[in-house]
């Protein structure tokens, strides 16, 4: 494909296209990061990006620009392709997708699945190899089923919907339009729920519901427990990693991010925004405000205030988290110069 081509489809799409520059019009087979990039591929700048320097010796046939004088003046030096925009990195999503279009497996159900009673398949849904879909479920036109995936009976899947290779839908699933689940992902599986009695643990009967909202997406390995009672509900746009942990009742608002393996234990209430580092973990009930940011690792307990950053664990303010990780090498000479002080003052 053509620059000139990319051009024309980023013309279409958000990324707010401003200038650009053809030179060569070079041919481009995709895309790929400055330091790696070739004569026929093209990459993206955003502002302050550690990669600028890269810029001066690259390989790169084309590249896609912040509004900085400086950028552009470089690119145009080394006689590049450019586009200046308002958001590269959405650019760079744009191209991609343009230069790569997804085919989609043909309508219809496989020879091999197996679809239960009263079950209601909405127009242009495509049904892979060994899928089962149980007794009375419901789903939404455009929906994709890729192979083995397994739909237990009262499942409602909304339109355009993508469940990847076995993944697993419980009873009481609910989802809305245009949400992924990726392969092995368990969505509504039983809580975590048992009383302890003179004899051991009683189990405690999962019988609530599990809502995804429009536009949430699962990755590869997570989990998502239904309650005894009530619902677990995933916010509208709401991106969750792979091998993420979501327990029973846990409620987010819209457009979290919550990246590998977090675990939100039961109960737990996460505002709108919120992200979620890696190995994030959140205790029972806590309660996270609007766009609040965990770094890795963070533990958190009780409650962190809406646009909070925090940071180790358990969880305290990022800048004061900072403070006291530059301290903790110290703290060896610390104790070294306390102990000399003790003695010489018990002299």
């Amino acid at each position: 494909m053509r620059f000139s081509q990319l051009i024309a489809a980023l013309e279409q799409g958000n990324a707010g296209l401003q200038h650009h520059h053809l030179a060569g019009d070079p041919e481009l087979r995709g895309g790929a990061s400055l330091e790696q990039a070739e004569a026929d591929q093209f990459s993206f700048l955003e502002k302050g990006n550690s990669l600028t320097a890269e810029l001066s010796h690259s390989n790169v046939g084309a590249v896609l620009l912040p509004p900085q004088d400086e950028l552009r003046a470089l690119a145009e030096q080394r006689g590049l392709a450019w586009a200046i925009l308002q958001d590269p990195r959405l650019a760079f999503a744009e191209a991609l997708e343009h230069l790569h279009p997804r085919s989609r497996p043909k309508t219809g159900i496989h020879t091999t699945a197996v679809i239960g009673d009263q079950v209601d398949l909405g127009e242009g849904v495509s049904i892979g190899a060994h899928v089962f879909v149980g007794d009375g479920s419901r789903i939404g036109a455009q929906s994709v089923i890729h192979p083995g995936v397994v739909i237990y009976e009262d499942v409602v899947i909304g339109e355009a919907n993508e469940l990847h290779a076995n993944a697993v839908l419980h009873p009481g699933c609910r989802l809305g339009s245009h949400c992924v689940v990726h392969s092995n992902a368990v969505v509504g599986s039983e809580g975590f729920g048992f009383v302890p009695t003179a004899n051991g643990w009683r189990k405690m009967p999962q019988t609530g519901l599990v809502v995804l909202e429009e536009d949430v997406e699962v990755g590869c390995g997570s989990t998502i427990d239904r309650p005894s009672v009530g619902e677990t509900r995933i916010g509208a746009g709401t991106k969750i990693d792979n091998l993420v942990q979501i327990g029973h009742g846990v409620i987010t608002g819209k457009n979290c991010a919550l990246a590998s393996q977090v675990g939100i234990a039961g109960g737990a209430l996460l505002g709108d925004g919120v992200i979620l580092a890696g190995q994030v973990g959140v205790a029972n009930r806590a309660v996270i405000g609007d766009r609040a940011i965990a770094s890795s690792k963070s533990g958190i307990h009780g409650e962190v205030e809406a646009e909070a950053v925090v940071s180790g664990y358990p969880a305290i303010p990022n800048r004061l988290w900072l403070r006291c990780s530059a301290a903790f090498s110290k703290l060896p000479e610390m104790a070294k110069t306390l102990r000399k002080l003790n003695q010489e003052t018990s002299k």
